[in-house]
């Protein structure tokens, strides 16, 4: 297919009918998928996967979601039936992160969600996972940006109340993926929060913010003549006279420095302090 389609092309560009003589402005060669004993699905070893078989043991997201969770899109990869049930597992985590079985059997809304605020180190997770999420679609990356999702719904799983504006940004993030687990949950999250657009495929895509991911503190090496001594927590703003004071005040340097002359302490802002001693 793609040989011809640059044929056809071409043969168009020739006769004066196309402006361009390529038909792609970016090309990205998908790998192979592999049967799951390594080697190309064949008939003839009879070892080909059915889509079918696995949608309908599995459903449509878990098939969707495994395919870009395999690996990076260009390379060759086998085929793994655990690995169609780590997605579905995963999938089903982030259903209970939302709903709760009563004792009849009956899924509804945990509890658990709640219109509360986020606090700093929630904010700090939703905000590095819509930029993880959104650099690595750009990029095609969709195993990685799967793998940031889950990083996010273990941020959450075990919190006692879970504020509804950091799930409505997981369902919206992983929407592309598995869009009817994420559409379905959604309309329960509206049908008691009143979220508005209704449909979450008319939901604005998120953009986070820079601000909220810059560190607030940093470990810093600390040496003597060279040679790593301690570690110390510092704020990333710290001024140099700070740093300096809290390095000396360190136990394990203030022992090794006793009674000799410091030469100098050489700064490197938010990754070393080395003090220099006869």
């Amino acid at each position: 297919h793609l040989l011809y389609a640059r044929f056809w092309h071409k043969v168009l560009f020739d006769l004066g009918h196309l402006s361009k003589p390529e038909p792609f402005q970016r090309l990205i060669n998908q790998g192979i998928i592999l049967a799951e004993d390594g080697r190309k699905m064949s008939k003839r070893w009879n070892n080909v996967i059915d889509p079918d078989d696995v949608i309908d043991e599995y459903g449509a997201d878990a098939f969707r979601c495994y395919e870009m969770f395999m690996g990076p899109l260009e390379q060759m990869k086998p085929w793994s039936m655990r690995g169609v049930e780590g997605v579905s597992r995963f999938l089903a985590r982030v259903w209970r992160l939302i709903m709760d079985e009563n004792q009849a059997g009956e899924w509804e809304l945990s509890p658990r969600i709640q219109d509360i605020p986020s606090d700093k180190s929630q904010l700090k997770l939703v905000h590095a996972t819509i930029k993880k999420v959104t650099e690595d679609i750009e990029s095609l990356s969709f195993n990685t940006a799967i793998s940031q999702m889950m990083v996010f719904v273990n941020g959450f799983t075990n919190v006692e109340r879970i504020p509804v504006a950091a799930m409505r940004m997981l369902l919206v993030l992983l929407n592309p993926f598995a869009p009817h687990l994420t559409s379905e949950l959604w309309e329960k999250l509206g049908a008691k929060f009143r979220i508005e657009p209704s449909e979450i495929t008319r939901q604005p895509w998120p953009s986070y913010d820079e601000r909220l991911l810059a560190e607030a503190e940093v470990e810093i090496v600390v040496q003597i003549n060279g040679k790593m001594r301690a570690r110390l927590k510092v704020a990333t703003d710290a001024s140099e006279e700070t740093l300096k004071a809290a390095t000396l005040a360190l136990p394990k340097i203030a022992d090794a420095i006793a009674g000799k002359e410091i030469r100098k302490v050489v700064i490197v802002p938010n990754k070393l302090v080395n003090v220099v001693i006869n």
